[in-house]
């Protein structure tokens, strides 16, 4: 009888999101071998829902500032309640219950709300400027999104700060374009060229603020937005700049980049007792080396 009962459960479960099919399971495929009634491959459950959490995932969004300062809320984020599914997927196996499943999830919440941010913007403890010739359409587009990709990041207590993991990596598909690098002491065209004016001028702010810099290099050759020494290059494949929050209140980073200038300003809160430093000023005037490098590409100011 309970054979014969298996037989007529379905043969297929189809698991949605928000009704949208976003995975089909065959029975057949999650069954041991063995007579009577259907025992669960569990090494297989368990894989199929870290693939179904890869889908079904919805990173949440922390709270953060517009361009005018105002606060904009955090949303929440989604991830598989395993529990839920595991439970309907063994009614599934045994009982035969119905073919479609809606993917059960709990909610996933932002590291940052409204309220924190609102204490954590109160007090800038680090601030620096660069500028750059507008002119150059694809340097200053490079830089504006790179400033765009560091903007309203947090860095809690403990935590440290990667660019490259912050950025990601620089390319086409993300809208980079072609510019001056430096490449082992010369000038050359790549992929993200002027990033480095913006990892150059959060390092300064960071130092400013006082936070512990784990990870920093210098260009093979002087760049001319930042005094001797102070600039930091960043590659996907090589160098990173990295820094540390030895603070005991979360710091938040807000960049902008607008009229031939990138500005980094680090915030906290009030109470925090923030040990700052010393460091030299970017120079408003444009370095000679920036308006060779305005064709390329064919763009003239």
């Amino acid at each position: 009888m309970m054979l014969v009962q298996q037989a007529l459960h379905p043969e297929s479960l189809t698991v949605t999101q928000q009704g949208k099919s976003i995975a089909s399971i065959q029975r057949s495929e999650y069954v041991l071998p063995f007579s009577g009634l259907p025992i669960v491959n569990d090494d297989k459950l368990s894989k199929l829902m870290d693939e179904l959490d890869k889908l079904s995932y919805r990173a949440p969004v922390n709270a953060g500032l517009d361009g005018w300062g105002r606060i904009f809320p955090g949303q929440f984020g989604y991830k598989l309640d395993r529990r839920a599914f595991a439970e309907q997927f063994y009614s599934f196996m045994i009982e035969g219950t119905s073919s479609n499943l809606e993917v059960p999830q709990n909610k996933v919440y932002p590291k940052v709300d409204s309220e924190l941010l609102e204490s954590v913007k109160e007090k800038p403890i680090g601030q620096y400027t660069t500028y750059f010739n507008s002119n150059n359409k694809n340097r200053a587009h490079n830089i504006l999104l790179a400033a765009q990709a560091i903007n309203n990041q947090f860095v809690f207590p403990g935590e440290s700060f990667s660019f490259n993991q912050v950025v990601g990596n620089r390319t086409e598909q993300k809208g980079y374009l072609r510019a001056k690098i430096i490449v082992r002491g010369e000038i050359s065209e790549g992929i993200g060229g002027g990033i480095c004016q913006t990892s150059s001028t959060l390092y300064n702010a960071v130092d400013r603020a006082g936070l512990q810099i784990v990870q920093r290099y210098s260009h093979s050759r002087r760049v001319p937005y930042v005094p001797p020494g102070r600039d930091a290059t960043v590659s996907w494949y090589g160098p990173d700049f990295v820094f540390q929050n030895k603070y005991n209140q979360p710091i938040l980073i807000r960049a902008i980049s607008q009229g031939g200038q990138v500005s980094v300003i680090i915030y906290a809160s009030e109470s925090i007792n923030a040990k700052k430093r010393e460091v030299p000023s970017a120079s408003k005037q444009l370095p000679q080396e920036v308006p060779d490098d305005q064709n390329v590409n064919g763009i003239s100011p």
